[in-house]
């Protein structure tokens, strides 16, 4: 009786194992240990998604309203933020869209030294949420002044009632702008101001799978599964390809001729678009002067490197690392914001928070260089 106590015991064990593997299947592949090379620079009380460090040290980060209003682009001051470039950019006026934030997405100190701004127009991906015309905006400021000196806002036919303009990157007198939102790209010419659109609802554009992070998937408030299309992206060294990825991969490319010419038939640049290789769900990437493309792994709280060849290799992985997004690189160091989104209501289907504030900034020494490309 004993024996048969024992291996009924061990089968409802085992069972319930397999079971706890299925709804959580990555779980076990979380880091215990926590690597002495990772450096804690900053804190924040609300979460953030994006950083972007100055040359001279002054830390920015674009504030994610998933856990409520409030401050959406700051200066990082002894882990205190201070609204940037002041507070009335910060707070939203519906009958001046164009010169209040809506809902600040990402940011980045760009090569010509400004910091630029990337308010997506919308507040959500995937959730019913509608684009706001006159908020969708590229908006660059002055470090030296506080001033903003241009802004560039999307309208239709380029803004779609569902887009959501994610993250930017330069390449000469053009910025690439992920819409995942309307599953597609936006192309500006900086120099004209003219824009248009690319690669909507191409194979390599949409949101084929899930996004997973500590080996759940997400879910939006509603109980669907959280779904999100093209949205990193990163110019190569030498300008001449755009990297590009939904949430959950895979990793695509383009030759940016293809997309700067804005006479080519939507057709024919599709055509260019390739796969470079199967990737994992991420939250963030960066590119250094080499062409190694960084790139966070939600499930595995890992930061992986991409050579140009497409071959892979383990950066550093930490239990600290959860859901790392827009990450930075300046010389000799990766900086890397703690988001936690995957904690939020927001992807966890309407539970209740379980954030552990405050949010942190890491950095993490490392032999590279910052791709002058994009950003200085």
């Amino acid at each position: 009786m004993n024996h048969l106590f024992k291996a009924l015991t061990l089968a409802l064990a085992l069972g319930t194992a397999l079971e706890a593997s299925a709804q959580d299947p990555l779980a076990a592949s979380l880091p215990t240990q926590q690597d002495s090379r990772l450096q804690q620079v900053a804190t924040s009380p609300r979460v953030w998604n994006g950083i972007t460090v100055s040359q001279d040290g002054r830390i920015f980060a674009s504030l994610t309203q998933s856990e409520g209003s409030g401050v959406q682009l700051a200066e990082v001051i002894n882990n205190q933020l201070t609204p940037y470039p002041n507070g009335e950019w910060n707070q939203w006026q519906a009958q001046d869209p164009e010169h209040h934030f809506y809902h600040v997405n990402a940011l980045r100190i760009g090569p010509d030294g400004n910091l630029w701004v990337m308010d997506a127009g919308n507040k959500g991906i995937g959730t019913g949420d509608k684009a706001v015309p006159g908020a969708a905006k590229l908006v660059s400021i002055d470090l030296r002044t506080g001033k903003v000196v241009s802004s560039y806002v999307f309208k239709a036919p380029v803004l779609k009632e569902t887009s959501y303009l994610d993250d930017v990157r330069f390449n000469g007198d053009f910025a690439y702008i992920t819409d995942p939102g309307a599953r597609g790209l936006v192309i500006l010419n900086m120099k004209s101001g003219k824009s248009w659109r690319a690669l909507d609802d191409h194979p390599l554009s949409i949101d084929h799978l899930p996004i997973y992070a500590d080996g759940k998937k997400l879910y939006l408030r509603d109980g669907r599964e959280k779904r999100v299309g093209l949205d990193q992206l990163e110019v190569s060294p030498d300008g001449k390809w755009l990297y590009y990825q939904a949430i959950p991969g895979p990793l695509a490319r383009i030759g940016t001729l293809y997309l700067n010419d804005p006479s080519l038939p939507a057709a024919e640049v599709a055509k260019h678009a390739q796969k470079v290789r199967d990737t994992w769900s991420t939250g963030g990437t960066a590119i250094d002067a080499n062409g190694n493309i960084y790139a966070s792994d939600l499930n595995t709280r890992s930061i992986k490197r991409i050579a140009p060849d497409g071959s892979v290799t383990t950066v550093i992985q930490d239990p600290r690392l959860v859901w790392i997004d827009a990450m930075w690189i300046s010389e000799g160091a990766l900086w890397m914001p703690s988001a936690q989104i995957n904690r939020t209501p927001a992807t966890t289907g309407g539970k209740p928070s379980t954030v552990e504030y405050p949010v942190k900034l890491y950095r993490l020494p490392l032999p590279v260089s910052p791709s002058l490309r994009d950003h200085r």
